[in-house]
């Protein structure tokens, strides 16, 4: 159920039932804390999915039963991590990085989880390598946590690759608040939404930073 309140906003949650519900149901094991602390100890931005919400996408892409899946934006490996354990033994991440250096620890800590032969990390810009994974398609799922002001170009991308039934997912769309602002990148991230809506059975679940979840009809 909801009220008004939280229809209108209003959050439930504090840190502490958060931390709570995290340790309850979205707990890491050896390899996955390794991977989230990560870019902390890489002097990397410690910017990827709370680890509830990577639980989430995981369990989404179970669900739709995916087997080849592309992320575009990889960090540390943490999420393409989450992603792998989605599929079955003979599936396949392709996850994408623009900066050598964040690949290079997101490739040894995708080696220590012993996950190299199912998790392939491309560098580069995603609108130019995103074409080179076309010959491995279609995909089952698509999970852009990227450069904002190029996910409208992502979202088409996404549209002509991804299967019947296949899964877009987008983190951060609320884009830090600033989605309905006179921008740019705003104007991008709305297209994002608006040309998703077009070609996929949509929903922006509130998290905190708003996730899209897209089916492809």
């Amino acid at each position: 159920m909801a009220d008004n309140d939280s229809r209108a906003g209003l959050v439930y949650f504090t840190r502490q039932i958060l931390d709570w519900t995290t340790s309850m149901h979205a707990s890491h094991d050896a390899a996955l804390q390794q991977a989230f602390d990560a870019p902390a100890n890489a002097g990397m931005p410690s910017i990827q999915l709370a680890p509830s919400e990577a639980k989430l996408t995981e369990m989404l892409l179970k669900l739709a039963g995916a087997r080849k899946v592309v992320e575009v934006g990889t960090l540390a490996g943490y999420s393409a991590l989450r992603l792998a354990r989605a599929l079955p033994a003979d599936g396949h991440v392709h996850t994408i990085e623009f900066d050598p250096k964040h690949a290079e620890v997101a490739r040894s800590v995708i080696e220590k989880a012993q996950e190299s032969k199912r998790i392939t990390v491309h560098v580069g810009k995603g609108v130019d390598v995103l074409p080179t994974l076309e010959k491995h398609g279609p995909f089952c799922g698509i999970f852009i946590d990227a450069d904002k002001e190029s996910y409208d170009q992502y979202g088409r991308w996404a549209a002509k690759n991804l299967r019947k039934g296949g899964l877009l997912l987008g983190d951060n769309v609320f884009l830090f608040s600033n989605l309905l602002d006179d921008s740019p990148r705003a104007a991008a991230m709305r297209r994002f939404h608006e040309e998703a809506k077009a070609h996929f059975d949509t929903v922006c679940i509130p998290t905190p930073d708003g996730l899209l979840l897209g089916i492809r009809q």
